[in-house]
């Protein structure tokens, strides 16, 4: 269901292959919301959160020293954006992740469906104008 298809390719190596763990931890995500045995989802949740939340942040720094190297003119707006999507991260972890929740489905739901549409907008629409490295 979430896979890094080649169309999401930047064809910078690193770039790609965090991007590529991402849709990974989106997989894992809906794996974990689809699997009826575990009733109460709860560290699950809160264990793919935190991995999602960590990653993400090594993966904009990465992305940011990228830009940095290359004197990239839209690093600013980059910023804004990559740190528009920590605050959500937080506020997610502040209003349900990190606390007792009724309906785990709905919190799981919450974050896929916003990690989705960010990376997917994220990428095609921002991340593909980087520069690639060249050879």
């Amino acid at each position: 269901m979430y896979e890094m298809k080649d169309e999401y390719l930047t064809g910078i190596e690193q770039i790609d292959l965090e991007h590529k763990r991402l849709f990974e931890i989106a997989q894992e995500t809906y794996q974990l919301k689809n699997n009826e045995f575990i009733p109460d989802k709860y560290d699950q949740i809160k264990a793919l959160f935190e991995q999602l939340k960590e990653y993400t942040k090594m993966h904009f720094q990465h992305e940011e020293e990228y830009m940095q190297a290359i004197n990239y003119k839209k690093l600013f707006t980059q910023k804004i954006q990559h740190e528009a999507f920590i605050n959500w991260l937080e506020e997610q972890e502040l209003e349900g992740v990190d606390g007792e929740f009724e309906n785990q489905d709905a919190v799981i739901e919450t974050i896929l469906n916003y990690l989705a549409d960010w990376l997917i907008h994220h990428i095609l629409e921002t991340d593909k104008q980087i520069p690639k490295p060249e050879n």
